[in-house]
């Protein structure tokens, strides 16, 4: 891993804090909703060619792996919905994207991810996986290791969350009786 953080400073684990991703048909999606799944979720640039085949590597995992994990976009790129709507559409037909991609304001983006944008580059994508509970268990800011083997990496730590007990697992014991 890299010594440093090139953009967020999110410690794992941490609770994720709400983020409304806006889709293109105006509905806002939140993150909570996918509380009790794991969640892969790329803060991305629609013009970004690592962003672009961290995304399809997303896709893949998810069409092999179904309902083991919530893959999750949101691109920052667009500086207004009007802009979104034309950039994240192109984005999701031109890479066959079968998950929610939509767009986060870049400030509300910067803040989630607890970022200083003054104080240095920026890489993108930046990926965040989250465990069933709501808790950011990893985060790998663009240029990281991680992306060296992107779907060997994403792949490995995608199963290890999915197998961990989430919230609201039935009890294998009989309960008490009223």
């Amino acid at each position: 891993a890299s010594s440093a953080p090139l953009l967020g400073q999110i410690k794992p684990p941490k609770p994720a804090p709400e983020l409304t991703i806006i889709l293109n048909s105006g509905e806002r999606l939140l993150l909570s909703h996918f509380r009790g799944k794991v969640v892969v979720l790329e803060f991305l640039l629609t013009t970004c060619p690592h962003c672009q085949t961290c995304s399809a590597i997303m896709q893949k995992l998810h069409n092999e792996m179904g309902d083991k994990f919530q893959p999750l976009g949101t691109a920052i790129n667009p500086s207004s919905m009007t802009e979104a709507r034309m950039l994240v559409p192109a984005y999701i037909s031109s890479l066959g994207l079968k998950f929610p991609v939509g767009w986060t304001p870049r400030e509300e983006a910067y803040a989630w991810l607890e970022a200083q944008p003054s104080a240095g580059p920026i890489y993108f994508p930046q990926v965040v996986m989250i465990d069933k509970k709501g808790v950011i268990r990893y985060y790998f800011p663009g240029g990281d290791d991680f992306f060296r083997n992107e779907e060997a990496n994403m792949r490995r730590l995608i199963l290890e969350l999915a197998n961990e007990n989430g919230p609201r697992q039935p009890t294998r014991s009989g309960g008490k009786k009223s």
